[in-house]
């Protein structure tokens, strides 16, 4: 069992791992052997940058890369990178994603399109252009939401991104199997991040008596299921959602 969670001699790339879940997921991955690329959107205060190096320092042999998911010339570049520093990839995590709230009488088509160019597209991107360097065996995980499955109040734009963000991991589940590259989601629910504690209080309690096991989760919790998904032990499981939200959502 301790050998299925060794990713010695696995590259692999977790987009939006400067802070947060994505950090979580790409720190536990590189403490478990595998070479591991820290990805970050560049900031005019350089905040993002010093955040990826500062998780990247942590991991031996890990490199440091700058790219708009959702550009998708910017992705296939980062994508030969990674093929000429690695020799291919085995580990796909799609995990940035951005948040911009506001209900559907005050959306504009800005905030709407912004949030699926990088939750939505963003993904898709890093997939097509990810194909040519995935190796066989390979791991796709795509961080979805419970709110693409409940549909929370102010977020359309992004639970429709988590929504399509399972949609995709369907279809790409179908379409690589024979590659024998599993593609699977996890949907986090209310988990502790910075987000989450600049929340109100009074909203945090209002969450937290709708979660049958009575606590926010953690990121660790998340990364545990990330970790599975990437593992031999899921070898069989593709296309899933799997709910790391307390019984939130079930």
């Amino acid at each position: 069992m301790n050998d299925a969670v060794d990713f010695s001699g696995k590259a692999a790339l977790v987009t939006g791992s400067s802070g947060g879940i994505g950090a979580g997921i790409v720190t536990a991955l590189g403490r478990l052997g595998a070479r591991c690329v820290v990805n970050y959107l560049e900031d005019a205060e350089g905040r993002n940058q010093a955040a990826a190096e500062r998780v990247a320092s942590a991991l031996p042999g890990a490199r440091v890369v700058q790219c708009d998911v959702g550009d998708a010339e910017q992705v296939r570049v980062r994508m030969e990178q990674i093929k000429t520093d690695f020799g291919g990839l085995d580990i796909l995590v799609n995990n940035a994603g951005i948040l911009q709230d506001r209900t559907i009488r005050k959306m504009t088509l800005k905030e709407w399109e912004s949030v699926l160019r990088v939750n939505l597209t963003g993904a898709f991107n890093c997939i097509q252009h990810a194909i040519p360097i995935l190796r066989s065996g390979g791991r796709i995980v795509n961080l979805s939401s419970v709110s693409g499955q409940l549909g929370l109040f102010g977020q359309a734009n992004y639970a429709s991104s988590k929504a399509g963000l399972i949609a995709l991991t369907k279809v790409a589940a179908r379409e690589l199997a024979k590659q024998q590259i599993t593609v699977n989601a996890v949907a986090p629910g209310f988990i502790d991040t910075e987000m989450t504690r600049s929340m109100p209080e009074a909203v945090t309690q209002q969450f937290l008596t709708q979660i049958p096991l009575g606590r926010i989760g953690q990121v660790e919790d998340v990364v545990s299921a990330v970790l599975f998904l990437c593992s031999p032990l899921a070898r069989y499981i593709t296309g899933q959602v799997i709910h790391v939200n307390g019984g939130f959502y079930m």
